[in-house]
C-alpha cells in the first residue's frame, strides 16, 4: 500500500501539468444543508477532471525506455483524457479504449491531445478487457484508471490541497467508481487529519464498491446503468478496496434523480458545470444521506465536469418542469377558425410565455372534427400553474399536463 510520503512525492510530479483548483465555502450548500460545506473543485482542473493527477504520476514514474514504447488506457473518458495529456507532455503514443456510448465531448478531448482513440463494448469493464489484450499484443504500458498504486497516489494529492485549506474537516466526502480517488485521498487524510471522517459516494446504478464494502469482501455486478458516466464500474478492484476496508469510514448511494437534482444546483445555485460523478457528494447533501451532527465541516469533492452537453440539456429540461417553471399541455380543440386564437388569448392572459406549439389534426384517437395542441409555457411556479389550469377549465376546455 502507498504511504503520505509517495503521496507528497506524487504531488512534486502532478504540479508540472495539473493546477492546484479552487477550494471554498458554499454559503447557499450550508444554509441549504445546516452543515459548514466546503468544495474542492476539480471540475476546473485541466482536461476538467481530477483524472490528470494520478495518469501523469503513473506515466512520469515510468523508466525512460518504458515510457518510449507507447501508453494505452480503457476508459469512460476522463482518465483518458489524463493518459492523453500525460502522453502529450512526454511525447510519447497512447491508445485509448473507451465504450461506445461515450459522450462526444469526452471522444473529442481525447483526440484533441494526440492521442488514439479505440471504441469498444458497452461498458468500462468490457473496454478494459480490450485494451489489456491490445497492449499486451502491441507491447505498451497499461495505465490502469484506478487500480495501480502510482495512480492512486497522484489521485491522494487532491487530499493534500484541500488540508492545506482546511486542517480538520468533520468529513469528506469522495465519488466513488473504482475506488482509486478515494484510496488516495483516504491515506493523506487519515495520516494527516485521522479524526476526518472518508465517506463515500457511489452511483445506486453502480453499486458494486458499495456491495463490496458493507461484505467486506469483493462483490461485482451484472450491469450498471447510471447518468454518472465516470463511476459506472460494474466490477470490484480488489486493491482499491482494501484501501476501502482499512481506511474509509462509510459508503452511501446516491440514485440518478438525486444526482441530476445536484448538478442543476450546482448549476443554479454555485453557477458550476459538473457532470454526475462529480456531483454525487452534493446529491448526499441536498438529500439528506450524512448522519453527521448539524453544524460539521464538510468537503465535497467536485470530481470532473465533463458533462455531455445532451444530457445536460436533458436534466436542465426535467430540472424546469420539476419546480413547475415550465408546463406542458395538450389540449383538445373544436377544429375551426378563431379556436387556437381563443386558447393563445387565454394563456396571455394568465400571463403564460408560449414556447413551444405543435397543432395534430389526424392522430386516430381523436375525433373528427377535433384537434390536439400540444404547448410548451413558461410559468412562475405551482400556483401559476394553478391558475392556468383553472382558466382552462372555466372556459371549458379538455386537457391533460404532460411530465
Amino acid at each position: 500500500m502507498i504511504t503520505l510520503q509517495d503521496i507528497r512525492k506524487a504531488h512534486e510530479e502532478v504540479k508540472k501539468v495539473a493546477v492546484k483548483t479552487p477550494f471554498s465555502y458554499a454559503p447557499k450548500l450550508s444554509e441549504t444543508t445546516g452543515f459548514e460545506v466546503y468544495l474542492k473543485k476539480e471540475n476546473l482542473q485541466n482536461t476538467g477532471s481530477f483524472k490528470i493527477r494520478g495518469a501523469f504520476n503513473k506515466i512520469s514514474s515510468l523508466s525512460i525506455e518504458k515510457r518510449k514504447k507507447g501508453v494505452v488506457a480503457a476508459s469512460a473518458g476522463n482518465h483518458a483524457q489524463g493518459v492523453a495529456l500525460a502522453a502529450k507532455y512526454y511525447d510519447i503514443p497512447a491508445t485509448i479504449v473507451m465504450p461506445e456510448t461515450t459522450p462526444l465531448t469526452k471522444v473529442d478531448g481525447v483526440k484533441s491531445y494526440g492521442a488514439e482513440v479505440l471504441l469498444y463494448g458497452t461498458n468500462y469493464d468490457e473496454a478494459y478487457a480490450y485494451a489489456v489484450d491490445y497492449g499486451r499484443e502491441k507491447e505498451r504500458i497499461f495505465v490502469h484508471p484506478f487500480a495501480d498504486d502510482d495512480v492512486i497516489a497522484g489521485q491522494g494529492t487532491i487530499a493534500l490541497e484541500i488540508l492545506q485549506k482546511c486542517e480538520a474537516p468533520d468529513a469528506v466526502l469522495v465519488p466513488v467508481g473504482g475506488g482509486g480517488l478515494i484510496s488516495g485521498m483516504a491515506v493523506a487524510i487519515k495520516s494527516m487529519s485521522p479524526g476526518t471522517k472518508v465517506i463515500g459516494v457511489a452511483a445506486s446504478g453502480a453499486p458494486a464498491m458499495k456491495l463490496s464494502f458493507d461484505a467486506k469482501k469483493p462483490v461485482d455486478t451484472i450491469e450498471v446503468r447510471t447518468i454518472a458516466d465516470g463511476i459506472a464500474v460494474r466490477d470490484t478492484s480488489e486493491k482499491t478496496l482494501n484501501y476501502l476496508l482499512k481506511y474509509v469510514d462509510d459508503m452511501i448511494l446516491v440514485d440518478d434523480e438525486e444526482i441530476a437534482n445536484a448538478i442543476l444546483y450546482l448549476l443554479e445555485k454555485q453557477k458550476l458545470v459538473v457532470e454526475g460523478a462529480g456531483a454525487v457528494g452534493v446529491a448526499a447533501l441536498i438529500h439528506d444521506k450524512l448522519k453527521l451532527a448539524g453544524g460539521s465541516k464538510i468537503v465535497s469533492v467536485l470530481s470532473g465536469g465533463n458533462i455531455d452537453v445532451t444530457m445536460l440539456s436533458v436534466i436542465i429540461e426535467k430540472g424546469l418542469l420539476k419546480s413547475y417553471r415550465k408546463m406542458k399541455l395538450v389540449v383538445t380543440l373544436v377544429d375551426k377558425p378563431g379556436s387556437l386564437m381563443t386558447l393563445t388569448r387565454i394563456l396571455k392572459e394568465a400571463r403564460a410565455n408560449i414556447v413551444q406549439i405543435g397543432y395534430d389534426r389526424t392522430s386516430l384517437d381523436l375525433k373528427f372534427g377535433d384537434a390536439y395542441v400540444s404547448i410548451a409555457l413558461e410559468t412562475k411556479g405551482k400556483e401559476h400553474q394553478e391558475l392556468i389550469k383553472r382558466m382552462l377549465h372555466e372556459h371549458g376546455f379538455r386537457f391533460e399536463v404532460r411530465h
